[in-house]
């Protein structure tokens, strides 16, 4: 009987070195599978703006080729990239707080406590960082579930 019970501990232990791919949390790519539309996440927070990243300097991470300005942010990026990711897979955080996915317009950003949230336009960021916590706490409380 001990056995028995030993293995379903076992198994959910092992349980994240062998879920799909599937199952990681989806970042916001286009057709082509770049994410945030191309632009160089790692400059929002060294450039404080964002950046449009290059062909040229690319990473592949969670499915999404994410692009950059330069091979140092490239390599930042790869050394760390949950540093730098946006929050939400790259969605409109606005979005996800009221429990749905959005596109994103690069340009309407903005990093909070070390973190890049992306919105869906300026209009919709402006809305959002009215009530940041409030919107910061119910993003995080529905993103689980908008990414299974």
């Amino acid at each position: 009987m001990r056995h028995c019970l030993a293995v379903p501990f076992l198994l959910l232990s092992l349980a994240p070195a062998v879920l799909p791919k599937d199952l990681v949390a989806p970042v916001n790519a286009d057709g082509k599978g770049v994410a945030i539309k191309g632009y160089d996440t790692v400059a929002y927070f060294t450039d404080s703006r964002p950046v449009n990243g290059s062909p040229e300097f690319t990473a592949v991470w969670r499915n999404a080729t994410w692009r950059f300005a330069s091979a140092a942010n490239r390599d930042r990026f790869q050394a760390n990239p949950e540093q730098y990711v946006p929050q939400y897979g790259g969605y409109c955080a606005w979005a996800v707080s009221n429990n749905y996915t959005a596109p994103i317009d690069p340009t309407a950003w903005r990093i909070v406590n070390g973190r890049l949230y992306l919105n869906y336009n300026s209009s919709v960021q402006a809305r959002w960082a009215q009530e940041l916590n409030q919107r910061i706490d119910a993003a995080d409380r529905n993103w689980p579930s908008l990414h299974k």
